[in-house]
């Protein structure tokens, strides 16, 4: 169960990791980019019975932090390549619409 949370965590930290790429660091926008994934993976350790046992904190915080800096380094890369936004969904699916349209 264990893996599976922090697997959840992992991918819910992408989109808010390239959103905190976009913003000034230490903004209100940065800081929320920051903290708005926590409530959510606090309902996640509720729901799912992983409750708050000292074993837990290395794997989550880890993947916590890995999910952030792969949204962040995706934001790096896509803002040489392309014209991008602060939202990974929205220049996901332009970029796929780009790619339709140029065919």
């Amino acid at each position: 169960m264990l893996v599976i949370v922090a697997i959840m965590v992992f991918l819910l930290n992408i989109p808010f990791g390239y959103w905190r790429g976009n913003v000034k660091k230490f903004s209100w926008q940065w800081f929320l980019s920051v903290h708005c994934p926590v409530p959510v993976i606090i309902l996640l350790r509720l729901n799912l019975g992983l409750g708050w046992e000292w074993t837990t904190y290395p794997m989550l915080v880890g993947s916590y932090f890995c999910g952030q800096l792969v949204g962040g380094k995706w934001y790096k890369v896509w803002k040489k390549s392309m014209r991008v936004s602060s939202c990974l969904l929205w220049d996901i699916a332009r970029s796929r619409w780009i790619i339709i349209i140029s065919r």
